[in-house]
């Protein structure tokens, strides 16, 4: 999965017209970056901009957002009613999907460096990223705000983490950091006001005051009644979604209104969300329900109906979910030809697609015609015996097969680094040793695409004996062909870690490579043959 940070700089300007376009330009021009949002706020004369990119990408855009208010905005004549102590007041980075909370504090900090130093300005650390207690919480940084700064910096406590600790008149100072996902949620409640917002009272973590902690972590909340809607809300901020998700808090308010005898009409997400939180949300009610669902667009729209996520506006995953709104078309010419196609492709004058991408392919029919036996076994009446067996096996060869596909484009791309060494220069010898470096990198690189096929294929021998012992008898050869087919694929794969192995010098990752990619070798033999003796003894 591709690593996706969302990044929500706040400005201290929300009236000009020609900064707030000026800066979301900057960012929607940064190779990389995708703008998601930009929210000004005229009477708290700040504007908040969404965007995402992976690791290198957002800090480069949050550079570029910060080198225009740099330029446009001028603290001396900044008054509004948010809190504020700085142009670019506040930058958190916010891991999305394959990013740790660990390696958004590092991102913070870099971008904290290098934007204190071209700018010149002081950056402090907050949140996840801070390096004292006393400075982690935002209000706590910002204390005093911009009016109170020139003398907080004199105090040795308020140095600043990166620039210079001289107050800069026309910027303030800056704060950034890592923080979870914050998602804006909200129940819709046919009640009053009042209602809405003694439920919200009863959940929301500080609850109703220091001796009456609500009863969820992490959730900010209050009622109020929507007139467009003619209902009542309990609208909320999940301040991270793993420790309270939309799920949880959305049950926990059908179960306050019914205790006021009140109805839940659905709910709306303000903003977009994480793919990872309606996943959960539709694994609760999959579990709840005992419902057979592996799809991931039948999960999404599980949870879109269980959570009435549609009741007052359309629920576009396209336009909701991030990594649906960041999704790049696969590059995947391969995978995307016709059989036809890709068979003469293999047949060309040519040395790619070879032997590697022809045995992710094998292996993908393998793990495939296995999801196929089984999908046609599960729901069956005459199978009702064995259904459970099929619901373990479906999801499992399911995505190993969805997971193979992409090998096959992969395996023809693993070379290019390889090559790129092979170009380099090697006149001196600091040249060779640059070279052989990137060469064997490269090497490396066009191990591991072949050894994942082979851990990939692996990974599906046991369900693959399920259903060779539990599947529809009439589909015999065709649990036949995808056991020969899985076995051939991973060996075919092991063929290709063989040949570029020879020439690595690195012996503890040859060591360790071959010990696994011979076992995995080892072990598609042994269980190819299982899965045909199951099939000609018929043992169940």
């Amino acid at each position: 999965m591709k690593k996706i940070i969302e990044c929500v700089p706040n400005f201290s300007e929300g009236r000009d017209q020609n900064v707030i376009n000026a800066i979301a330009d900057a960012v929607r021009e940064t190779p990389g970056c995708t703008l998601l949002d930009v929210d000004p706020g005229r009477s708290t004369h700040r504007t908040v901009y969404t965007f995402v990119g992976d690791p290198e990408t957002v800090i480069e855009g949050a550079l570029a957002a910060a080198r225009v208010a740099r330029e446009k905005i001028d603290m001396r004549n900044h008054k509004g009613e948010h809190p504020r102590f700085g142009a670019m007041d506040v930058c958190p980075f916010i891991p999305v999907a394959d990013v740790t909370m660990e390696e958004c504090v590092q991102i913070a900090k870099k971008f904290a460096k290098r934007a204190a130093d071209e700018l010149k300005v002081p950056f402090f650390l907050y949140e996840e990223a801070a390096t004292q207690e006393y400075r982690r919480k935002l209000p706590d940084v910002r204390k005093g705000e911009y009016e109170a700064l020139e003398e907080r910096l004199k105090d040795p406590e308020w140095h600043p983490d990166f620039g210079p600790s001289e107050f800069v008149p026309s910027w303030g100072a800056s704060a950034t950091g890592a923080r979870m996902f914050l998602i804006a949620y909200n129940v819709n409640i046919l009640g009053t006001s009042n209602q809405a917002h003694r439920i919200a009272l009863n959940l929301r973590e500080a609850g109703r005051g220091e001796n009456q902690p609500g009863k969820l972590k992490d959730v900010k909340g209050m009622g109020w009644f929507v007139d467009e809607y003619n209902m009542a809300q309990v609208t909320v901020n999940l301040n991270d979604y793993h420790v309270t998700p939309i799920h949880l808090l959305f049950e926990e308010v059908k179960r306050e209104a019914a205790e006021l005898n009140l109805a839940v009409a659905g709910s709306e997400i303000v903003g977009i969300v994480p793919l990872e939180s309606l996943i959960m949300a539709a694994d609760y009610y999959i579990e709840k329900e005992g419902l057979f669902i592996y799809e991931e667009e039948q999960k999404i729209r599980l949870a879109i109906e269980r959570m009435g996520l549609n009741s007052v506006a359309p629920f576009i995953p396209k336009d909701k979910i991030i990594e649906y709104i960041v999704a790049e078309p696969p590059q995947e010419p391969l995978a995307s030809m016709s059989l036809r196609g890709f068979i003469e492709e293999i047949a060309a004058r040519t040395s790619a697609p070879g032997g590697g991408s022809a045995s992710a392919a094998i292996a993908a029919m393998g793990t495939g015609l296995g999801a196929m036996v089984a999908k046609l076994t599960q729901g069956v009446r005459k199978f009702e015996a064995v259904e459970s067996y099929m619901q373990q096996s479906i999801p499992v060869l399911h995505e190993l097969t969805q997971e193979l596909i992409p090998l096959i484009d992969a395996d023809t791309s693993a070379f290019n680094e390889y090559m790129e060494g092979l170009r380099m220069p090697k006149g001196t010898d600091a040249e060779k040793t640059a070279r052989i470096t990137k060469m064997q990198a490269g090497l490396k690189t066009a191990i591991q695409i072949p050894l994942t096929a082979m851990r990939l294929g692996d990974r599906a021998w046991d369900s693959l004996c399920q259903v060779a012992t539990y599947g529809n008898p009439a589909s015999k050869s065709d649990v036949q062909v995808g056991a020969k087919a899985l076995e051939v694929g991973i060996w075919g794969a092991f063929q290709n870690v063989l040949i570029n192995m020879k020439d690595i010098r690195d012996e503890s990752f040859r060591t360790e490579t071959m010990v696994e990619a011979e076992a995995i070798e080892k072990r598609s033999r042994q269980k190819c043959a299982e899965v045909l003796e199951i099939l000609e003894t018929g043992e169940r």
